[in-house]
């Protein structure tokens, strides 16, 4: 570990991948990475740290065009993977080759900054990059300067995704799918070495990777069984899978919910436009009001895990609720893009599986009980899409107009006729009086900009592709 000076990132700009590289680079490092030439939400914060990721791929970037050879390499799994030419360069030359899900264990051990860290970890379906920011945001608010990991563009509250931080404790979003898709089938997450593990929901979400929601538990028990002795697995009560496991699981644990049959219970929830204020007791003690500047119930489910793991870590009541309330969300999560010329609210959200679509409309529809509300979402993957396909079509319900444009095709599978937007489009008809289907992105935008919704309206881009794109021009559109 002492022998490595330099790192180079291949594929820098995955959310996953980013993080990393600027706690790198804040530790010291020499950083240098690759990616195709598209716009990421990552690009901005990967720049403001003095980080201009090289175009393509090709070996002599290792080199970065001398005859020093760099010291590791980070790969991502996306981009060919383990056959991307500038991985087998490294490998065949002898560079040392981690996977993203494997730096990040080794980034949370701490041995490559020469101290130890106390990782804490947060896994879950849904939730996990909420509940990592609301994480770290609390712990930074309490002077404890976290390291942390987070999977999205930007964090408002902390200032990036990623950062090294001189603190003992190291945050991480840890996620469920392979290391290696083709190569390597292990779980990202049983390479992170945590003694807190927050787990907000069990579902099923990647069914390329998994063929049922057994599979992910499975996995998930996994994980849980690598907590220490001493370690704490905080855990959603109310989620059926997370139960299950936690029959098979004899650690110590800690469970949160709605339900009195759990440690920290939310006994109360009221909303503003602006603000969500909730009361939790634990073990049927009171710990007063908490107040979030996010909406939704599944929000709340997000910050009481936060509660829980920061009392665990020894932290106040009064220093968890200032740092809750610091918290203003996250790139992709609800996020305000602004206001077309015409009245109408845009905003943006990552939601990708029938589940959190169906949550983060209705969190819409509490926040906006007057307004109509447009969705337009990019379906994600067709093995997800096809897979989860009857869930798909009544999780639009609570919104007024539905637009949906084609599917967002993964790099890492085949292209499948049998499934496609327009097929979920027809069955959505059935139950909803107001669905469209518009192929390609540019049409979406077309079709808005004839609408001129008013301030009545709140338009909502949602999916894990590329639909985030389209904001700036509805933004220009309107003008």
């Amino acid at each position: 570990m002492k022998k490595i000076k330099s790192i180079h990132f291949v594929g820098i700009k995955g959310v996953g991948m980013a993080p990393l590289a600027i706690i790198a680079k804040e530790a010291g490092f020499t950083v240098s990475g690759c990616d195709i030439a598209d716009e990421f939400i990552t690009d901005e914060p990967l720049q403001k740290v003095g980080i201009t990721p090289m175009v393509d791929f090709s070996p002599s970037h290792l080199s970065g065009g001398t005859s020093k050879m760099v010291d590791l390499v980070i790969t991502t799994g996306a981009h060919g993977g383990f056959d991307n030419p500038e991985v087998a360069f490294a490998r065949e030359k002898g560079i040392p080759v981690w996977t993203q899900g494997e730096a990040v264990g080794e980034f949370m051990k701490g041995e490559l900054f020469g101290r130890t860290q106390i990782g804490i970890s947060v896994t879950g379906s849904h939730g996990k990059t909420t509940t990592t920011a609301l994480l770290a945001t609390v712990l930074k608010e309490a002077g404890a300067d976290p390291s942390y990991v987070i999977g999205t563009g930007n964090v408002p509250s902390l200032g990036s995704s990623g950062h090294f931080g001189h603190g003992k404790y190291f945050v991480a979003e840890a996620d469920e799918y392979a290391t290696e898709p083709t190569y390597d089938k292990t779980p990202k997450f049983l390479w992170q070495h945590p003694e807190i593990a927050i787990f907000t929901n069990i579902e099923l979400d990647h069914p390329d990777l998994y063929d049922s929601v057994d599979a992910i538990r499975k996995a998930c028990l996994q994980f849980a069984n690598k907590l220490p002795q001493n370690g704490t697995l905080i855990a959603y009560g109310g989620d059926p899978q997370t139960e299950k496991l936690l029959k098979e699981y004899t650690g110590n644990r800690i469970t949160f919910g709605f339900t009195d049959n759990n440690d920290l219970v939310v006994t109360r929830i009221s909303n503003t436009v602006d603000q969500t204020f909730f009361w939790v007791a634990r073990h049927g003690n009171t710990l007063g009001e908490f107040v979030l500047s996010i909406s939704g119930e599944h929000n709340v489910l997000n910050a009481t895990a936060v509660i829980a793991a920061a009392l665990e870590c020894g932290f106040s009541i009064d220093v968890i609720k200032k740092g809750l309330m610091r918290y203003t969300g996250s790139k992709r999560r609800s996020e305000y893009i602004g206001q077309l010329a015409s009245g109408a609210l845009l905003y943006d959200d990552y939601a990708h599986h029938p589940t959190e679509i169906k949550k983060t409309l209705t969190a819409f529809r509490k926040r906006f009980p007057k307004s109509k509300l447009v969705c337009i979402f990019q379906p994600h993957t067709y093995s997800r899409t096809k897979t989860l396909f009857d869930q798909f079509v009544t999780s639009f319900s609570t919104a007024d107009t539905v637009i949906l444009s084609d599917i967002y095709p993964s790099l890492r599978e085949s292209s499948d006729v049998t499934i496609s937007s327009k097929l979920l489009v027809d069955k959505i008809k059935a139950i909803h009086k107001d669905v469209l289907f518009l192929s390609v992105l540019h049409d979406v935008v077309e079709y808005i900009k004839r609408q001129q919704y008013g301030k009545d309206v709140v338009v909502i881009t949602m999916g894990a592709g590329d639909i985030y794109k389209i904001a700036s021009s509805l933004l220009a559109s309107s003008v």
